[in-house]
């Protein structure tokens, strides 16, 4: 799926204008197919304002304290098992490559789980998804629900024959140990 971004900005008079108007292409995985990544907007610290419609450097997935992500991806049905035949140490360093940061946050004895130092807004666009977090309580999300996660371990699972596409603001923050 291609999403279209438009992104606006500031000329040098300080008129608004479209500063982009383009389609994002998915980060795809080969070891894990259907899963894709659109990587839309983001920056590691505060906004400046005005802009010019630049994109800030966000070069990890997910952004430090101060930081923010906008980003979509793609659960595809039946993702609650790994294809058989995985090979762990390749899916970890493809996932590490495309996608800095995202690898070092999963648990690779427990496939999809996962722990960020996050605020993420999600908002399921289409299709449905199984929310687990720990002990493996899950709550079924379809189109239209949200999600506040607010830095919890949790997976996503797709049991149903159609994609779930989920569109997520994520906020860095400060995890108090």
């Amino acid at each position: 799926m291609k999403i279209r971004c438009v992104v606006t900005g500031r000329d040098p008079v300080g008129k608004s204008v479209v500063a982009k108007d383009a389609a994002i292409e998915p980060v795809t995985l080969s070891l894990l197919p259907g899963f894709e990544f659109h990587r839309i907007w983001g920056g590691d610290a505060v906004p400046k304002l005005p802009s010019d419609g630049t994109p800030p450097a966000h070069p990890r997935y997910f952004p430090p304290p101060s930081g923010f992500r906008f980003v979509f991806f793609t659960v595809p049905p039946n993702s609650h098992k790994l294809p058989e035949n995985t090979d762990l140490a390749e899916a970890f360093g493809e996932l590490h490559e495309k996608l800095p940061g995202l690898a070092e946050v999963m648990e690779p004895m427990n496939p999809g789980m996962h722990t960020t130092e996050t605020v993420d807004f999600d908002v399921i666009l289409s299709g449905e998804v199984y929310l687990e977090l720990d002990d493996g309580v899950e709550t079924l999300l379809k189109a239209g629900d949200c999600v506040v996660q607010n830095g919890t371990r949790h997976g996503w699972h797709n049991r149903s024959s159609q994609n779930c596409v989920v569109a997520v603001a994520i906020v860095g923050a400060d995890h108090v140990r």
